[in-house]
């Protein structure tokens, strides 16, 4: 009788990611199934703005939203750690691409971070009586960052699986990121400015407690990353 025997399959050390990327891109074709019309709206969001004027009083808390902050954290976290993993050689084992404990570590700070800052920008927006145009605003941001989150994550899987990337890619990418940050800002500015002129002062007020808040958010969250 011939013996079977059986040997145990070491668990690779992409797989998890691989897992993660499937995962992403279940969730937005899920999204684009349930939500077709909207998402469709949404997909041209780099043309058009008429997704923001079509669902700028929608419900932040929709599960349209959630799905795809969901998808907008896993890519982010993405980035984050390969970042880590390319800007300094000298520290690769500490940072690696490819450790999942580092992945979940970023996730959850990531996640944390930007959840206490809706939950901040509730609370100073109810102080200062702007709670329409806080939400409004945020609504925006939310979706601007979503599609670049999107749009970020098949980056990540050619950075991801690709050992040989130059640092340089990541710099481009974070300067994208950056303007189309800064656009949103001006965008929004230009939509509800006659909102912001008649609550100028709480409207400063409510940005610079979001700064200094974001500002203490990072120290602490790159703080704990590094422990």
């Amino acid at each position: 009788m011939t013996d079977i025997l059986f040997q145990a399959r070491a668990f690779a050390a992409k797989d998890w990611a691989t897992v993660l990327f499937v995962l992403s891109f279940a969730l937005i074709a899920l999204t684009k199934n349930v939500f077709e019309s909207r998402f469709s709206d949404f997909t041209k969001l780099a043309f058009s703005d008429k997704y923001i004027k079509i669902y700028r009083d929608s419900e932040m808390m929709s599960w349209f939203n959630i799905l795809l902050f969901v998808v907008q954290m896993l890519s982010f976290a993405f980035f984050i750690q390969l970042l880590l993993s390319y800007s300094d050689k000298s520290v690769v084992s500490h940072y690696s691409k490819t450790d999942y404990i580092l992945f979940i570590r970023i996730f959850t700070l990531l996640g944390v971070a930007v959840l206490g800052k809706y939950l901040i920008e509730k609370i100073i927006s109810t102080a200062f009586n702007i709670e329409e145009f806080a939400e409004q605003f945020n609504l925006q941001k939310v979706s601007y960052r979503t599609y670049s989150g999107i749009i970020l994550l098949p980056i990540n899987i050619i950075l991801f699986y690709n050992d040989s990337v130059s640092i340089i890619v990541f710099y481009i990418v974070i300067v994208a990121i950056l303007i189309t940050n800064l656009l949103t800002y001006l965008n929004s500015l230009k939509i509800y400015q006659n909102l912001i002129l008649g609550k100028l002062f709480y409207f400063i007020l409510y940005l610079c407690a979001l700064e200094i808040g974001r500002i203490i958010s990072c120290i602490i969250g790159l703080q704990r990353v590094s422990i």
